[in-house]
């Protein structure tokens, strides 16, 4: 076994459980080159302020870039017995270079290297997700132009309400994935903090320039608390929750997905590389990586309440709890980062079907709104015509027709108001094109939210 970096104070070794119980190596590995790079940015630090001496600091960097190397190239295998990817990366810059790898640690404690290494990782993890929302969208825009003109029912309560356009409903999960950008891009303005040189809690009496490591790290500022420092993990949670809502927007859309490549409203046919088969229904084509999706949001839901909770009860400054950070958040992102990976080429090659989309919006009555305001249109109180139209429905279910097909006497039943040009009113292509109102369902306003987003898109960096 390793000595541990804190022995010393100890008569007796640390208990296989337990040891194996405290250990997080085997998921903080993957901080292995921010941990490497927070630790080069510090023996600079170290040399330049003279605390220890420039011969120290290069051979201090010179090795930890090696190390990072080697472990990137695969030939530096993880010390799974050491107790995380701190230790390991000090016992191995140790035994290679002696005392002068024993004084990297001087000035700094785990608990504020820790605090550095996940911030520095989770950035560049929230790189990656924004990179995948902002294709998704693109992949969303370019769908939502080709079908801008297709009419579909518009749903309220999963009944059909009234008609809208493919194109339309698309660029509504444009809108909430671009809300995703931001909110990560918000929250890594507020994580983009360096905690480096808090110590364990209460800074260090050592004559450090923790605005240089700052610097050198890509980080706006230092934290101005050392307490909140090596203790905050706000970016967890809110990186947490921007993640949850990602996934449950996703969930979202491939509900929709589901239900509009079942046979019951085959709107849509997703492609074969994103289906699979039953191992006993021959006939079977199922949407299994939309249900995937839909059922891995609750997952990051889960890390989202593990971290409030975990954190809930903490006092100042560092807890052992906090360790606990790491699998939720390092989950989250791995979810979210697979759903999307997956998810857009399934949106990208799905066949849409806008004959049947068509079809189903004949049916459900879903211009009797438009029918109503064209009564309005002719002088009627809007609830006078609502009352009308819905007699008019009525009578439409009980004959077994529809709006269109009832003829102009049995209109004028209702009302003297109707007139031929009713069948005009109600056409579903009319009812679509006559929604100009801003963000509304017609083609032109579609156009509109396209060009919105492809401009936001454009801007961001």
């Amino acid at each position: 076994m390793n000595d541990k970096l804190w022995t010393g104070r100890f008569s007796k070794a640390l208990s296989d459980a337990a040891n194996d119980y405290n250990a997080s190596i085997h998921f903080d590995k993957r901080m292995y080159a921010q941990d490497i790079t927070g630790s080069m940015a510090h023996a600079a630090m170290l040399s330049a302020t003279k605390i220890i001496s420039e011969e120290d600091g290069e051979k201090i960097i010179s090795e930890l870039e090696k190390i990072l190397n080697e472990l990137n190239e695969g030939t530096l295998a993880f010390d799974m017995s050491c107790e995380d990817i701190h230790s390991f990366v000090e016992q191995e810059l140790t035994r290679r270079l002696g005392d002068a790898g024993r004084r990297l640690h001087t000035a700094r404690s785990r608990n504020d290297q820790v605090a550095v290494d996940i911030r520095l990782t989770l950035r560049d993890e929230a790189d990656k997700v924004i990179a995948l929302l902002k294709d998704l969208i693109r992949v969303i825009c370019e769908k939502a132009e080709a079908y801008k003109g297709a009419i579909m029912p518009g749903y309220t309560h999963l009944q059909r309400a009234q008609p809208i356009t493919f194109g339309h409903h698309l660029m509504a999960y444009a809108m909430m994935l671009l809300r995703d950008v931001s909110r990560l891009e918000d929250a890594k303005k507020r994580m983009n903090v360096c905690p480096l040189g808090s110590g364990a809690l209460a800074g260090t009496t050592f004559p450090i320039d923790r605005e240089m490591t700052a610097k050198a790290l890509g980080f706006d500022s230092a934290c101005l608390n050392s307490l909140d420092g090596v203790s905050d993990r706000d970016f967890c949670v809110e990186l947490a929750g921007a993640i949850a809502l990602i996934m449950t927007h996703l969930s979202r859309f491939s509900e929709e997905i589901i239900l509009w490549c079942s046979w019951e409203f085959r709107f849509i046919e997703l492609d074969d590389a994103y289906s699979t088969g039953s191992s006993i229904m021959p006939q079977k084509k199922n949407p299994d990586i939309a249900e995937l999706t839909r059922g891995k949001a609750g997952r990051t839901t889960g890390n989202l309440v593990t971290l409030l909770t975990m954190l809930k009860g903490l006092p100042l400054a560092y807890n052992k709890d906090m360790q606990e950070d790491k699998e939720a958040i390092f989950d989250s992102f791995d979810t979210v980062i697979m759903a999307l990976t997956v998810f857009s080429p399934m949106l990208e090659t799905m066949r849409v079907k806008p004959e049947n989309m068509r079809l189903a919006a004949a049916k459900g009555f879903i211009n009797a709104t438009d029918c109503a305001d064209y009564l309005v249109g002719k002088g009627l109180p809007f609830r006078s015509a609502y009352k009308a139209v819905g007699a008019l429905v009525a009578k439409c279910i009980e004959k077994g027709k529809t709006l269109e097909t009832l003829s102009l006497e049995e209109y004028k039943e209702f009302s003297d108001l109707f007139d031929a040009d009713v069948y005009e009113a109600i056409g579903l292509e009319a009812c679509v094109a006559r929604r100009q109102s801003l963000g509304a369902t017609a083609p032109a306003q579609v156009e509109k939210q396209l060009n919105f987003v492809k401009n936001e898109l454009a801007s961001m960096k």
